[in-house]
């Protein structure tokens, strides 16, 4: 039995089947079973399929290779442009820049191990190295000057041996300082400069205040300049509050009036504790009270003594902390994006939001680490 078709896409295969016998003959009948050949188009879509996404990744990355806003050729292409990186503005961005000002006030101190205190009546005192009344000296703060003036007798006279003997003033100062610095985690390193404008009160005895007269410096006013390296850690912070501690280590001047030959200056320590409030991701305000260390001494010449000023003062601090945004403001006066947003191949910041006000109030600024991934909360089942 054989079925037979015209039609060209069908091909012919032959196979025998047995049906049984009749009358002592068996029967074999071949069949041809029809199976349809493959379509000669099925090839050349499959090539199609190929090609096209060939040249569909290469636009895609020749999207991606754009430099400049000239070569984009539809809008669509707009937005695979390269964006172009600030440069130094995003260096710039990494710094913290502070300035502040406040009031100080520094207990100035001494003691005259080893001097005596010469009084006269109506003059200031004078002081001599123990066992040596010769050997005198009219000012021993600033400098050393020795005193030609001749002893008269009735004189007030008394030594370190037999009392304690020292002067105390106090100087009352307004500082301004200004820092730079680097934050890193919790971390901060940096530097800075402060100008004090300083004025020193009338020196009192410390002993014998009934018979040991005060004196005064003849120029009270004067300017105090510290230099000095910054280390701080954040220690703490609660949405847009943050307390940090930090080290202002260095050295400082006072002023012309102080001779620098004879005079042997510590490094002065100031530690602070340093309360800070977020206004904006690029500012801040902050009160820092520090507590600061310093001491010099002059030497006496005709002696192999020294007598050694502490300077140890409380400052408190006020002042804002900014940082230079990492991107330029929109330049288009109408654009009302509210987040970074790009023009062309650049980025740029809102213009709806200052940068004294927040973007994206208690919302991924402080906490951009969720609290279920810090600390022990990892191991927790419910850190909440």
């Amino acid at each position: 039995m054989e079925s037979l078709s015209t039609a060209p896409s069908n091909r012919k295969v032959p196979g025998t089947a047995r049906f049984g016998s009749i009358a002592g003959f068996s029967v074999t009948l071949t069949l041809r079973v029809l199976l349809p050949t493959p379509k000669p188009y099925t090839l050349k879509r499959f090539l199609a399929i190929v090609c096209l996404s060939l040249v569909a990744s290469g636009f895609n990355s020749l999207y991606g290779q754009y430099k400049r806003e000239s070569d984009a050729t539809v809008p669509l292409e707009y937005y695979y442009i390269e964006r172009q990186k600030p440069g130094l503005r995003t260096l710039l961005s990494k710094l913290r820049f502070s300035l502040s000002t406040g009031y100080a006030n520094t207990p100035f101190r001494h003691t005259l191990d080893g001097f005596g205190v010469i009084q006269q009546n109506g003059l200031p005192p004078l002081i001599f190295a123990n066992g040596n009344t010769d050997a005198r000296y009219s000012e021993w703060t600033r400098e050393v000057t020795p005193s030609d003036d001749p002893l008269p007798t009735g004189s007030f006279l008394v030594s370190s041996d037999t009392a304690d003997l020292g002067f105390r003033s106090n100087m009352f100062s307004i500082p301004l300082k200004a820092s730079v610095h680097l934050e890193f985690d919790r971390y901060r390193i940096g530097g800075g400069l402060s100008f004090d404008y300083t004025r020193l009160s009338a020196f009192s005895p410390t002993n014998f205040a009934d018979q040991i007269a005060g004196y005064e410096l003849d120029r009270a006013g004067m300017f105090v300049k510290h230099y000095f390296a910054l280390l701080g850690v954040k220690v703490y912070q609660y949405y847009e509050y943050a307390v940090a501690v930090d080290a202002n280590i260095g050295g400082y001047s006072l002023g012309r009036e102080f001779a620098n030959s004879p005079m042997q200056k510590s490094m002065y320590v100031n530690l602070g504790v340093r309360g800070e409030r977020e206004l904006s991701e690029y500012l801040r305000v902050f009160v820092r009270p520090s507590y600061e260390l310093k001491s010099y001494s002059l030497e006496i010449p005709e002696t192999t003594q020294t007598i050694k000023h502490r300077l140890d003062g409380f400052y408190l601090n006020f002042g804002l902390t900014y940082r230079i945004p990492e991107l330029p403001r929109c330049f288009h006066k109408r654009c009302h994006a509210q987040v970074n947003h790009a023009h062309g191949n650049r980025e740029y910041r809102s213009r709806r939001h200052p940068f004294y006000k927040k973007q994206n109030p208690h919302y991924g600024e402080n906490y951009p680490e969720l609290i279920k991934y810090k600390g022990k909360n990892k191991r927790r089942l419910n850190p909440y």
